[in-house]
C-alpha cells in the first residue's frame, strides 16, 4: 500500500495531538510535523487551510480533517483504504486531552 503525504499541524504537548502522533506511529506512516507552538507561521498557515483555530489538524492526500482526535484520525485512514484496521494498542489515548497533571496546578487570580 502506497503511505499517503501526510502533514500534521500539531501543539507541542497537548493530548489530542499526543494521540495523533500515536495512531500515526501505529501505522507507520510518515508525517511532516508542523509545531503551532513552537511557530507561529504553522499556527498561520494551519488556521489559513483549516479555516479555524483549534488542532490538531492533519491534512492527509491534500485533505485537511481539522480539529481531531487520534481516533479520528485512524477511523479517515480505514474509511478511504489508506491503512487497513488494527487493534494494536497504542503508549497515549487516540482521544483524550491532557491529564491535568500535565498542566500543574491552577493559576489563582486576585482582583
Amino acid at each position: 500500500m502506497e503511505k499517503p503525504q501526510i502533514t500534521a499541524f500539531l501543539k507541542t504537548h497537548c493530548g489530542w495531538s499526543g494521540g495523533v502522533r500515536a495512531v500515526l506511529a501505529k501505522y507507520d506512516l510518515p508525517y511532516t510535523e508542523k509545531d503551532i507552538i513552537q511557530n507561529p507561521a504553522f499556527r498561520w498557515e494551519m488556521e489559513t487551510k483549516s479555516g479555524q483555530a483549534l488542532s490538531p489538524c492533519v491534512e492527509i492526500k491534500g485533505e485537511m480533517l481539522a480539529d481531531v482526535s487520534g481516533e479520528e484520525v485512524e477511523q479517515y485512514l480505514i474509511v478511504n483504504g489508506l491503512v487497513q484496521g488494527s487493534d494494536a494498542a497504542t503508549e497515549v489515548p487516540m482521544n483524550a486531552p491532557c491529564a491535568s497533571e500535565q498542566h500543574g496546578s491552577p493559576v489563582n487570580l486576585r482582583l
